[in-house]
C-alpha cells in the first residue's frame, strides 16, 4: 500500500483580552514556535482568536476589525520571513511566504487562515453561531471548511477536507453546565449550509414514510436516508472531513473560586504542587470522558502550565528619554507573571482534533494524526492568557475514504458510544441560520450605539446630524 501524504498544519489559539498585540513580540514568539521540533514552515497556519477587539467594534465587524486582523498578519509574515531567512543561510530550500486566505469573526471570536500555497485550497465555506446574552456573539464560535489538494511535481497526488472551529465558551468557575450547553449550540447550530433547505426535503420524505404500513422499518430507513446524512454533512462532524476545535473553552479546575489558603500549581518540576498534579482536576477532561462535551475529540498530552489567569508584573520603565527609544522592542524580554489569586488557574485555552476513524484506518494503512508539538507561547503584556499552539501532520485522505461505507456505518451504530461522525450527539437546529441573521442585525445596531456613546467627538457629530435632520423635517413640514 502506498504511503499516505501528510499536510503540515499549525493551529494557534489566543484570548487577546480586547487589546491589540505588540507585533514584534508576537512575531518573535511565533518564530520560536515554528521551530519547535521542525525545520520547515507549516503549510497551513490557522489562528483562533477570542476577545480579539472591544465588544462595540466586534459587533460592528467588517472594516472596523481590519486593524486587529492586520497585526496578526504582520506578526505571521515577520516570523515566517525570519524563519525562511535562517533556513536559507543553512542552505536549506526556502519556503514560500504565507498568503492570508480569509478572516472571519462572530462578535469577538475570530479565525484567520494562512497558506503557503493558497491555490491548493478549494470550496472554502464559513459559518458562525452566537450563544452569549440573547444569543449574541459576546460568546460564540466561527468555522471554516475547505478542500486541500496536495501537489507534488506540479500534479495533485491527493486531497482532503478540513474543518476548523474557533470558539469562546462561557466564563467563570461555576458555569460548567453552561459551557457544556455552549458546545451543544456549536454542534446544533454551527452548520455550513442552511438546514432549513434540507428540512424541506426531509419533511416530505417523513410524511411518505409515515403513511406506509411498517412504521419501524420506515423510521430506520429515515435515519439512514439521504436527508439525514445531508444534515450530518453540514455539521462540524461531517464524516468525510478532518475536524479541529481551538479556543478559550474556559474549563477550569473547580466549580467554585479558590479559598484564601488554596494551594496553587507550581511550575517547579521538583515541587509536590507541580502543575501536572492538577490535571486530574481539569473539568474538560472529566466532562469529555463523561460524554457531555467535545464528543469524540482527542488532545495531545499537556506539558505546559495552566494558561489563565495570569497576573503580570509591572514593567520597569527607563528613567531617561534616550532609554525609552525602542521601548516596544525591549518588551520582547520575558514577562514575569504569577497566578491571580481570585481565580483557579486553568487550562482554558485548548486545541483538540478528531483522529482518523477506525473504518478509514483499515483502508489507509493505519494512518493517524501525528502531533509535532503542543505547547504554550510565553506570556505577553497585553493579555492575562497565554496563547496555545498545536502543530501536527494531517493525513491527506480523500473524503470518500474518510467517509464510512454502508457496512461500516451499520457496524458503528451498534457501538457505545457512537462515533459523532456516525450519529450527532445533538440534533441540528433547523432555525440556526435564520436566527443568527436576525440577531446579527441587533448586534450591529448595539455596536454602533456603544461606539458612539464612548466617543465625545462621535456624540457631537451624532447630535449635530440629529439637530440638522429635525430642523430640515420641521422646515419642510411648515
Amino acid at each position: 500500500m502506498a504511503s499516505i501524504p501528510t499536510l503540515d498544519v499549525f493551529i494557534l489559539t489566543f484570548n487577546a483580552a480586547k487589546r491589540e498585540i505588540n507585533i514584534p513580540v508576537f512575531a518573535r514568539h511565533l518564530y520560536n514556535a515554528f521551530g519547535q521540533n521542525a525545520t520547515t514552515l507549516p503549510e497551513l497556519v490557522v489562528i483562533s482568536l477570542q476577545e480579539m477587539a472591544p465588544l462595540a467594534k466586534a459587533f460592528i465587524g467588517s472594516y472596523i476589525l481590519s486593524p486587529y486582523f492586520q497585526r496578526y498578519e504582520s506578526a505571521v509574515n515577520i516570523a515566517a520571513a525570519k524563519f525562511a531567512a535562517e533556513e536559507e543561510r543553512r542552505h536549506h530550500p526556502k519556503d514560500p511566504p504565507y498568503t492570508l486566505v480569509t478572516t472571519r469573526n462572530v462578535g469577538m471570536t475570530g479565525i484567520m487562515l494562512f497558506a503557503r500555497d493558497p491555490a491548493a485550497l478549494h470550496y472554502l465555506q464559513g459559518t458562525e453561531v452566537g450563544f452569549g446574552a440573547g444569543d449574541m456573539a459576546n460568546k460564540g464560535a466561527v468555522g471554516l471548511r475547505m478542500l486541500y489538494k496536495k501537489e507534488q511535481n506540479g500534479s495533485t497526488v491527493a486531497s482532503t477536507e478540513l474543518t476548523f472551529v474557533s470558539a469562546h465558551l462561557t466564563a467563570m468557575e461555576w458555569n460548567l453546565e453552561k459551557r457544556n450547553k455552549n458546545w451543544e449550540s456549536i454542534v446544533s447550530g454551527l452548520v455550513f449550509e442552511d438546514p432549513k433547505a434540507i428540512a424541506e426535503r426531509l419533511l416530505p420524505m417523513r410524511r411518505t414514510l409515515q403513511d406506509s404500513d411498517d412504521s419501524e422499518a420506515n423510521e430506520a430507513l429515515l435515519q439512514q436516508g439521504a436527508a439525514e446524512k445531508a444534515l450530518q454533512d453540514i455539521s462540524i462532524y461531517k464524516p468525510s472531513s478532518h475536524l479541529f476545535v481551538a479556543g478559550d473553552l474556559n474549563y477550569r479546575l473547580s466549580k467554585s473560586s479558590p479559598a484564601s489558603d488554596a494551594t496553587f500549581p507550581d511550575i517547579n518540576p521538583e515541587s509536590p504542587n507541580h502543575f501536572a498534579h492538577f490535571l486530574a482536576r481539569d473539568q474538560l477532561t472529566k466532562e469529555k470522558a463523561a460524554g457531555r462535551t467535545l464528543h469524540g475529540l482527542s488532545e495531545a498530552e499537556i506539558k505546559f502550565p495552566p494558561t489563565y489567569k495570569l497576573m503580570l508584573s509591572p514593567k520597569s520603565r527607563p528613567q531617561t528619554e534616550l532609554g525609552r527609544i525602542g521601548d516596544e522592542e525591549d518588551d520582547m524580554d520575558q514577562v514575569e507573571w504569577s497566578w491571580a489569586l481570585h481565580r483557579w488557574p486553568g487550562w482554558c485555552d485548548r486545541i483538540l482534533f478528531l483522529d482518523v476513524p477506525p473504518w478509514a484506518q483499515d483502508a489507509t494503512g493505519d494512518a493517524k494524526m501525528k502531533v509535532t508539538t503542543y505547547n504554550a507561547l510565553p506570556a505577553v503584556r497585553s493579555s492575562d492568557h497565554r496563547a496555545v499552539f498545536l502543530r501536527l501532520q494531517v493525513p491527506v485522505i480523500e473524503p470518500d475514504k474518510l467517509a464510512p461505507s454502508e457496512s461500516a456505518y451499520e457496524a458503528e451504530l451498534s457501538k457505545q458510544p457512537v462515533d459523532p461522525r456516525i450519529k450527532l450527539p445533538y440534533p441540528i437546529d433547523f432555525q440556526s441560520w435564520e436566527h443568527r441573521a436576525m440577531v446579527k442585525k441587533w448586534e450591529c445596531t448595539i455596536g454602533w450605539s456603544m461606539l458612539v456613546s464612548q466617543s465625545k467627538q462621535a456624540i457631537t457629530v451624532f447630535v449635530t446630524v440629529l439637530v440638522i435632520g429635525l430642523g430640515t423635517w420641521w422646515y419642510r413640514s411648515r
